[in-house]
């Protein structure tokens, strides 16, 4: 089972036109799953207010959708937050009569600038990233232990705690006790 997670940076919401929405708190996970491939959409909920929500879902991802309005001190924010975590891979999608020609100058020497432009169309961006998992293929299964980062956490009577999050690297298994 090959996975895919990409950051999704824009105006809030814009994840719900690409998958199954999952789990929200500081950060929104959407799914979107075809035979066994996955793409996992991570979107910073409480960004702007809590700069965390964007380093965290910026953190957990293999590549970045940036959904760009307008220039902003917030856009800015986030191609910095892009380059420090070096997420290379990614695409941009402009709207508002945005050019590539505009955007240019203010990302010259920042990962952004090797992002691929791509139309504002849910559908074919979808279908790209379940492609790309598909040639990505499955990883090699590992019993090294696993890096969670927790989204959630709650009691479940008769259970115990409950950790909900999103397997960064290394195997978890059901019922592995975590350190």
């Amino acid at each position: 089972m090959a996975n895919l997670t990409v950051a999704v940076i824009g105006p809030p919401g814009y994840a719900k036109g690409l998958g199954k929405k999952g789990t929200e708190s500081d950060l929104t996970f959407s799914n979107l799953k075809r035979g066994s491939d996955t793409v996992t959409f991570v979107e910073p909920s409480r960004y702007p207010e809590r700069l965390s929500s964007l380093f965290h879902a910026v953190s957990l991802s293999d590549r970045a959708l940036v959904v760009v309005d307008a220039i902003t001190p917030e856009f800015g924010e986030c191609a910095v937050m892009l380059h420090c975590a070096g997420i290379t891979d990614g695409d941009l999608v402009l709207r508002n009569d945005l050019t590539a020609e505009q955007l240019q100058p203010l990302l010259r020497g920042c990962v952004l600038s090797r992002y691929r432009t791509v139309e504002d169309h849910p559908i074919a961006l979808r279908e790209r990233l379940l492609a790309e998992v598909s040639r990505k293929g499955t990883p090699a299964v590992s019993d090294a232990p696993g890096a969670l980062p927790v989204d959630h956490v709650f009691p479940v009577k008769g259970i115990g705690t409950v950790v909900l999050g999103c397997v960064a690297e290394g195997t978890i298994r059901r019922h592995m006790p975590l350190p």
